[in-house]
C-alpha cells in the first residue's frame, strides 16, 4: 500500500475515534440535555450515530491536515546559506508615473 494512503486512512481512523470520544464526552456531560432527548426518543441510536459520522468527518479531516502540514520537507539546496537582512524601517521611495485621464468621463 502507498504511504500516502497509509497515512490518510490512519489519520481518518484517528480523526474518527476522536469523534467518538467527543460524543462520548457530549453524552456523559449531558450537554445541553442531549442524552435525555436521545435517551427518550425511538430514534436516538440515529441521532448518535448521525452526530458521530458528521463530527468524524470535520475530526479526520483536521487530523489528516495536520498531518499534511507536519511532514518533513527537505531544504532547499544551494545559496550561501547565510539569512538576508532586511531593514524593515527605512523608508523606500518608489516612483509612479501620473496617469492621463480618459476621455469621455
Amino acid at each position: 500500500m502507498p504511504k500516502l494512503i497509509r497515512l490518510y486512512i490512519t489519520n481518518v481512523l484517528i480523526g474518527f475515534a476522536i469523534a467518538a470520544a467527543f460524543v462520548a464526552m457530549l453524552l456523559w456531560f449531558n450537554a445541553a440535555n442531549l442524552w435525555g432527548l436521545i435517551a427518550t426518543s425511538d430514534v436516538g441510536l440515529l441521532a448518535v450515530f448521525l452526530l458521530w459520522f458528521s463530527n468524524g468527518i470535520v475530526f479526520a479531516g483536521v487530523q489528516f491536515a495536520i498531518a499534511v502540514m507536519g511532514l518533513k520537507q527537505d531544504e532547499p539546496k544551494g545559496g550561501r546559506g547565510r539569512p538576508v537582512h532586511v531593514d524593515f524601517t527605512r523608508p523606500v521611495r518608489i516612483r509612479q508615473e501620473a496617469k492621463t485621464p480618459r476621455k469621455g468621463l
